[in-house]
């Protein structure tokens, strides 16, 4: 899609992080963009702040595990703008793995994290991009994933590397079968980097359902750069406002791969084909 000028987006996870870094991106472009969250205390800030840099958005509170909530969100997107656009699966949740081996984790953690990473992208698209496509117009799709699983897996986060792994998995099946029928929609996923992605990824726990808690779930680091600090590593960060406008260029161009240039990522991919081609044991990737 070239022009993006009155054309309309949805951004799942769109009140915080990446998402609402999108939400910006894309108003910036003049278009009209719908924040769906599931907090609505969020999303009343968000569209606070950026209606007020006089951006055309506005909030719909919507649960992507729930297909019936993303069925009310594609409803009222059309209600408020008309035709949608493009659709950025983009809402996700981290745990607090790493103290536990994979054996350990519970099936609630499991559950919780494969419904929002990974069942999310399945709701947003069963409930959305058939009203993309009844329309005829060009448009995207981009599915968040992550390096971490949707590459090259890290051995201290089996959950989330998993679901992430799911997400990339889904997203290369739709923009086969989008190609396959000559569709004007394009299929993308976006792996937020180059490094750990500066959100509050680490804090998704405060939206846990109460049927998901095992009781355990205890404190910890409510951002990456809390990580960061509180530990001494030198961890490099990459700021979300950089991932939502390397997401935009990569739309421009119809690109599938969005993975931002980077030696040690290009390097864990090599890696990890040459595994698979020479039929050896992985090694596990460095941080």
């Amino acid at each position: 899609m070239k022009e993006f000028s009155g054309k309309t987006a949805i951004v799942t996870g769109g009140a915080s992080g990446v998402g609402k870094c999108l939400v910006e991106v894309f108003a910036k472009q003049g278009m009209n963009v719908v924040i769906a969250d599931i907090q609505q205390d969020a999303i009343d800030l968000a569209v606070t702040e950026l209606s007020g840099k006089d951006l055309k958005v506005v909030g719909i509170q919507a649960d992507v595990t729930s297909l019936d909530s993303m069925a009310n969100l594609a409803d009222k997107a059309e209600q408020i703008f008309g035709n949608i656009h493009v659709l950025c699966n983009n809402a996700g949740i981290g745990l607090k793995e790493s103290g536990k081996d994979f054996w350990e984790h519970t099936l609630n953690s499991w559950r919780w994290a494969f419904e929002v990473n990974s069942l999310g992208i399945v709701n947003g698209c069963q409930a959305i991009l058939p009203k993309m496509l009844a329309h005829g117009e060009e448009g995207h799709v981009v599915n968040t994933s992550s390096g971490n699983g949707g590459l090259s897996s890290l051995p201290n986060s089996p959950i989330y590397a998993a679901s992430k792994a799911a997400a990339t998995s889904m997203s290369e099946v739709l923009h086969y079968q989008l190609d396959r029928m000559n569709s004007p929609i394009h299929a993308h996923v976006l792996f937020p980097g180059p490094h750990l992605v500066n959100t509050n990824l680490l804090d998704a726990a405060r939206n846990r359902p109460e049927d998901l808690l095992d009781g355990d779930e205890g404190e910890g680091y409510k951002s990456f750069a809390e990580l960061s600090e509180a530990t001494g590593l030198a961890f490099d960060l990459t700021e979300p406002e950089e991932v939502a406008e390397f997401c935009f260029e990569c739309m421009k161009k119809d690109q599938f791969w969005m993975i931002p240039e980077s030696d040690k990522q290009d390097a864990r991919i090599r890696e990890r084909a040459q595994s698979m081609l020479s039929r050896t044991n992985p090694s596990p990737p460095e941080l």
